[in-house]
């Protein structure tokens, strides 16, 4: 979905089962995820570094306030799933921008999910332990 209100630009980014709806201005770097920010919800560095990398990539950290919603998964396929939706919403904002998204990767969608549990097993892939005799 492409959307864009005023000055904002909006963009939609999947990880496993999160859903990231956000929103990008240009503005002071600040983050706001579900209400609070990024700071707070995102607590672990490896996970800010994350939601950061595609302002990086085209060097304008620190010039977009981020707006976003967040549900489903774990606090690390949401912050997967927002550097999507940034990556997303930047190439609304420029088309120039798509180029080297591209190239570092944040662009893509990570296909990957879990797999479903098969019947007459405990999980997806665990068997049975095997008994020669």
């Amino acid at each position: 979905m492409v959307d864009r209100i005023d000055d904002r630009y909006y963009g939609t980014g999947r990880r496993k089962t999160s859903v990231a709806r956000v929103w990008i201005k240009p503005g002071t770097g600040s983050f706001v995820c579900n209400g609070s920010d990024d700071k707070t919800y995102f607590s672990r560095p490896a996970l800010e570094m994350i939601i950061r990398q595609p302002f990086v990539v085209i060097d304008k950290d620190g010039q977009f306030d981020v707006w976003c919603t967040l549900s489903g998964g774990g606090v690390a396929s949401q912050a997967g799933a927002l550097r999507l939706g940034i990556a997303r919403a930047l190439v609304q904002l420029d088309e120039k921008y798509r180029k080297p998204l591209r190239a570092a990767g944040l662009l893509t969608r990570d296909p990957r999910m879990v797999e479903r549990k098969k019947p007459g097993r405990s999980g997806a892939r665990k068997r049975f332990q095997f008994s020669k005799r």
